[in-house]
């Protein structure tokens, strides 16, 4: 018989180290390229709540996070720890989408267990990086705020797509230009290099979260755009933060309409998302 994704996912997801989590997602990848899946709805999924984070890193409140100039060795490892730590929540939040939402076509599954892998891939680049510098993943605090949304919207494959892909994952396609050209600017190109082949892959994921949030729109019969902007409204307040890589996001499947919409509330609010 086929293996159980579902299995998989959960034993991914409720694992409580790094690598169990990465050993997980590299043994789903071999499954996947050699025979493929079982969908198999078998039982229902444990609480998001419940999903395990190692012991370290320590998580806290974001504005307890130092922050530290890319001019200094301190400074870069700090920079690469955080961008580490949002790709291993990557790989939690992409596990987390195939394992909570039963019912979808195999294709959603297909997709989401290819940006885990490809998530997996980002932080095992990041985490060889810290490791130039003598630093590892966990050795430094970090927060849990996507996961935080994770579970908000546990209950709600469209908040999910709307919210995390299409919110906080879009917000990488915002950021990590510049981010890239600080780095060319103090000459870490290995780091660059890294950020370009995540910039490359995360607008391939927003753009699946624009697909299924529009397959399950449609589905509803709902408007995908007045059904978005309800959703960061509900969830958010309606903060969203810019400026926008219009070219990115465009990409990534957002219409003129909607960067048009979120332009505006990113003047009117002051909030602020990473």
């Amino acid at each position: 018989m086929p293996a159980n994704l579902f299995e998989i996912a959960e034993s991914c997801l409720y694992a409580s180290s790094v690598e169990a989590k990465l050993e997980a997602t590299e043994q789903a990848a071999r499954i996947y390229r050699e025979k493929g899946f079982s969908v198999d709805d078998h039982s229902l999924p444990k609480p998001a709540s419940e999903v395990c984070f190692p012991e370290h890193p320590k998580l806290v409140d974001p504005k307890h996070l130092p922050r530290r100039k890319l001019t200094t060795a301190a400074g870069q490892i700090a920079f690469l720890h955080a961008i580490a730590h949002i790709e291993f929540t990557a790989i939690q939040l992409a596990w987390d989408m195939v394992y909570r939402f039963r019912g979808m076509p195999p294709a959603f599954y297909d997709d989401w267990l290819e940006v885990a892998i490809e998530e997996a891939f980002h932080f095992s680049l990041l985490r060889g990086r810290l490791r130039d510098f003598d630093a590892d993943y966990g050795q430094f605090p970090a927060h849990r705020g996507l996961w935080e949304l994770a579970e908000d919207t546990a209950h709600d494959v469209k908040a999910r797509l709307a919210l995390v892909p299409r919110v906080m994952e879009a917000r990488g396609l915002d950021v990590t230009p510049s981010m890239i050209a600080k780095l060319d600017a103090v000459g870490d190109d290995s780091t660059a290099n890294i950020l370009k082949i995540i910039l490359r892959d995360e607008v391939g994921h927003v753009a699946r979260g624009t697909r299924w949030f529009q397959y399950v729109c449609n589905e509803q019969g709902v408007d995908p755009m007045a059904e978005y902007f309800s959703l960061v409204e509900r969830y958010l307040r309606g903060a969203v933060r810019g400026p926008f890589n219009t070219e990115l996001r465009r990409a990534a499947g957002f219409t003129d309409f909607e960067l048009e919409r979120l332009e505006a509330m990113a003047t009117e609010s002051p909030a602020r998302i990473e």
